[in-house]
């Protein structure tokens, strides 16, 4: 059963000690952030999120903001993501920046813990000149460049720089960094590139000696998008307004050792920024993709000229125009699993842009049906269901007939639908379905299932009885397979006389009277069909004394 679970958590501002206590933040980021996703990984619920407040009671509301990140890490298993190898991601370009807090004020077991943070982040990335280029910045007493920008083109040299990444000790010169980083971000030397996006990643224990305000605005005024990572008790005012904004995409508090936790939003987040701004593409099929780019040109002052070809055979190449006002384009009719070259050729009458180039691959061709359902059993019929539907798909053929034999008959249905009811069946049967998809190509592809019939005149199931007061019981009962003409109730009394009640299909249920107390009765239930009744179910049902409590006991007819 899908649940939702909303969250309510009080604050208050008036005891600023504890928001900023380590074990207050973890849980705090627990349950605000993690706690949902994992839980929702598990397939069984949703979260949703409040935040008020009110008035100075604030201690013991951290106290149950704790016990509640406790609870959740409980119900979620006390999962964290996995580590290991991840999709990799391409069509993205950027400059990352770590601003790696190298100082004495962090131990080496949370410096440790944060290089492995650092790896996990990037690890799905595609790196070279013309995708994803990182360095690192430490922050100590004198800010040092661990390596340039462009030094590290692969993912094995890179995790291997991380994990030979030292820390430097000394003191927390944030502000220093952040002025050093500022030069770094758009130096040739360094391995920057002019005209990308640029994303500072600033993992922090909360503490600097010096001013930050003033390096970090200049950074974001030069167009340096900020995400902050604290570990640590920081200033949450003050590092809000250091992240870009919103602070809610941007800023992250989270325990050392919970890091794995906020990875893959903090990720994605960055895609968000380095995708944005280069051609990519999205809404990839086996046959078509979508793609993007930022908004370079306008109606009035030039063109895009597209150009993709299959990069295992570029003389098929194929161009396509659009004017300056479309920032996206489909294209379709593609090879399944295929890469494709694309360029992308801004004609401006203006300024001269640089072409901008991507690889995609479309994804496998998908084929219907990948699967066959039989539900909905009865001794005359049976409902078959089919999956995927495809758009390349104009019809389905359902052939079916009984096993052993050589009796086969052909249904037909449209491509839009999935499902279908096979009738007119014999009972106690062994049936082989076969659905067959009819592509617009004119293939064709099968795949077959068996599926049996029930045994005609199938009984009720499940006879249950309510007490609906003196001398009187409400019978209840699960329906009969088939297709069924009505229900007979005969209900045997130990003193007075037997009675009949005969209902429709769809009443599945009777009031029976005149149940005398202490007395034990036979209550039986019989669907009826049109060629003979089916089996009868009996619960024999004792009625209390009036002396003791009201209600009844019951049980099956050995």
């Amino acid at each position: 059963m899908h649940q939702r679970i909303s969250l309510l958590a009080l604050f208050s501002t008036a005891d600023a000690p504890h928001f900023g206590s380590r074990r207050f933040l973890q849980a705090l980021r627990f349950v605000v952030t993690s706690a949902p996703a994992l839980l929702q990984g598990k397939g069984s619920r949703d979260f949703g999120f409040k935040v008020v407040c009110p008035g100075p009671d604030f201690a013991m509301l951290a106290k149950a903001v704790l016990s509640l990140g406790l609870w959740l890490q409980f119900a979620a298993g006390q999962n964290t993501p996995e580590r290991g190898p991840q999709p990799s991601t391409s069509n993205s370009e950027g400059d990352l920046l770590f601003l790696l807090d190298s100082s004495g004020s962090v131990s080496y077991y949370e410096f440790s813990r944060v290089k492995e943070f650092m790896w996990d982040l990037v690890q799905p990335f595609t790196f070279g000149p013309r995708d994803v280029q990182t360095s690192i910045i430490h922050i100590s007493t004198t800010p040092t460049m661990e390596f340039p920008f462009d030094r590290y083109l692969s993912s094995g040299t890179l995790q291997q720089a991380i994990r030979n990444t030292q820390q430097l000790m000394g003191d927390t010169n944030t502000g220093k960094a952040l002025s050093y980083a500022k030069e770094k971000f758009f130096s040739d030397e360094a391995g920057a590139r002019p005209d990308v996006p640029k994303v500072l990643v600033w993992v922090t224990d909360g503490f600097s000696t010096d001013d930050i305000s003033e390096p970090m605005q200049l950074l974001k005024d030069m167009g340096v998008t900020v995400f902050i990572v604290s570990t640590g008790r920081g200033n949450y005012l003050e590092l809000s307004a250091a992240a870009s904004q919103p602070p809610e995409k941007h800023l992250h508090f989270v325990d050392v050792d919970d890091l794995p936790i906020i990875t893959k939003e903090l990720r994605d987040a960055i895609l968000d920024v380095i995708q944005a701004n280069r051609l990519h593409a999205v809404d990839i099929t086996s046959s078509s993709f979508r793609l993007m780019w930022p908004k370079l040109l306008s109606q009035e002052t030039g063109y895009y000229t597209l150009e993709y070809a299959p990069l295992d055979d570029l003389a098929r190449k194929r161009t396509k125009q659009v004017s300056g006002a479309h920032t996206s384009l489909m294209l379709s009719n593609l090879a399944p699993e295929t890469t494709y070259e694309v360029a992308l050729i801004p004609e401006s009458n203006v300024h001269y842009f640089p072409p901008q180039t991507t690889r995609v691959t479309t994804l496998p061709e998908e084929t219907s049906p990948a699967q066959v359902l039989i539900s909905e059993s009865g001794p005359y019929s049976f409902h078959v269901s089919w999956a995927p539907t495809l758009d390349s798909v104009i019809g389905y053929q359902i052939l079916y007939g009984p096993l052993p034999g050589n009796s086969v008959k052909l249904l037909e249905v449209d491509g839009e639908h999935n499902s279908t009811v096979v009738e007119n069946l014999a009972p106690n049967t062994t049936y082989l379905v076969t659905v067959t998809a009819v592509y617009k190509s004119g293939k064709e592809k099968s795949l077959s299932a068996k599926a049996c019939t029930q045994e005609e005149g199938s009984k009720v199931r499940h006879l249950r009885f309510e007490d609906m007061g003196p001398n009187t019981l409400k019978a209840s009962w699960d329906s009969a397979d088939g297709k069924v003409l009505g229900y007979r109730v005969r209900c045997r009394r130990q003193t007075g006389p037997s009675s009949v009640i005969s209902v429709s299909p769809q009443i599945r249920s009777v009031v029976l009277t005149d149940l005398a107390s202490g007395t034990t009765n036979k209550v039986c239930v019989k669907p009826m069909y049109k060629n003979q009744p089916g089996k009868r179910l009996c619960r024999m049902v004792h009625m209390q004394p009036a002396t003791d409590a009201q209600g009844y006991k019951h049980r099956q007819r050995a």
